[in-house]
C-alpha cells in the first residue's frame, strides 16, 4: 500500500463484529479504508487481533489504519495510524514509523486545526461533526458551518467523523470533506453494502 491513502469513505470498526463479512460488504459498497480502535485489550491480544484484521483487509484489498497504538501499528506493519490529541505527538510517531505508513490526526477544536498546519499529515479528522453516542469523550460538535470554517483554515485533506450517515454525507462533501469516517451507520446496519453505497 502506498502512503497516499484513499480516504473517501473510512469504516471505523467497533468490537464484537463479524469483521470479514462486514468489511467485505462495506468495501463492495464503496468503503476505501478501514480503521480499528480498541481501548481495553492487552498488548498481546491487540497485536493478534490486528494481525487478523490486516489479513482480512488484504483479502478485500483495503488499507488498515490502527487507532492510537503506534507500537502495534509498527509491529504488525499497518498501512497507517490515527492519533488523537492525547496520543503520542505526531513528530515522535513520524520519526518512529516508516515512510510508507500514513498518519492521520483528530482535531477537536479550531485550535487543533491551526496547530496541525505545521504538520505533514496524511489527513486531518474533524471530530465530531455531529454529536454521536459512539464517541462521548470529545468537545462539542463542529456542525456543518464549523466544518466549513475548518476547511477554510486547513491545507490538509479533511475527514468528517461523528454522526456521518446517508442523510448528511452529500452535505459534508459539499462543505469540503475529502473523506467521511463512519462507525454505526455502516457497522450496525443490517445491510452494510447498501449502507455504504448510500453514503459513498
Amino acid at each position: 500500500m502506498s502512503r497516499c491513502l484513499d480516504i473517501r469513505l473510512q469504516l471505523v470498526l467497533e468490537d464484537g463484529q463479524n469483521y470479514d463479512w462486514l468489511i467485505g460488504e462495506a468495501v463492495r459498497g464503496g468503503v476505501t479504508c478501514v480503521q480499528w480502535r480498541h481501548k481495553f485489550l492487552n498488548d498481546r491480544d491487540f497485536y493478534h487481533r490486528a494481525i487478523n484484521l490486516k489479513a482480512i483487509c488484504r483479502r478485500h484489498r483495503v488499507p488498515l489504519i490502527i487507532n492510537d497504538r503506534v507500537d502495534i501499528a509498527l509491529a504488525m506493519e499497518a498501512d497507517g495510524v490515527h492519533l488523537g490529541q492525547s496520543d503520542m505527538p505526531f513528530e515522535v510517531a513520524r520519526r518512529l514509523l516508516p515512510d510508507f505508513m500514513s498518519i492521520g490526526l483528530s482535531a477537536e477544536c479550531f485550535e487543533d486545526v491551526m496547530s496541525a498546519e505545521k504538520l505533514d499529515l496524511d489527513y486531518l479528522a474533524i471530530s465530531p461533526v455531529f454529536s454521536t453516542p459512539t464517541k462521548t469523550d470529545t468537545a462539542s460538535s463542529f456542525g456543518v458551518d464549523g466544518f466549513k470554517k475548518a476547511r477554510a483554515m486547513s491545507r490538509h485533506r479533511l475527514v468528517a467523523i461523528g454522526g456521518v450517515n446517508a442523510k448528511n454525507a452529500a452535505l459534508l462533501r459539499q462543505a469540503g470533506a475529502d473523506g467521511l469516517a463512519v462507525v454505526s451507520a455502516i457497522g450496525r446496519a443490517e445491510a452494510p453494502y447498501e449502507a455504504a453505497r448510500g453514503i459513498s
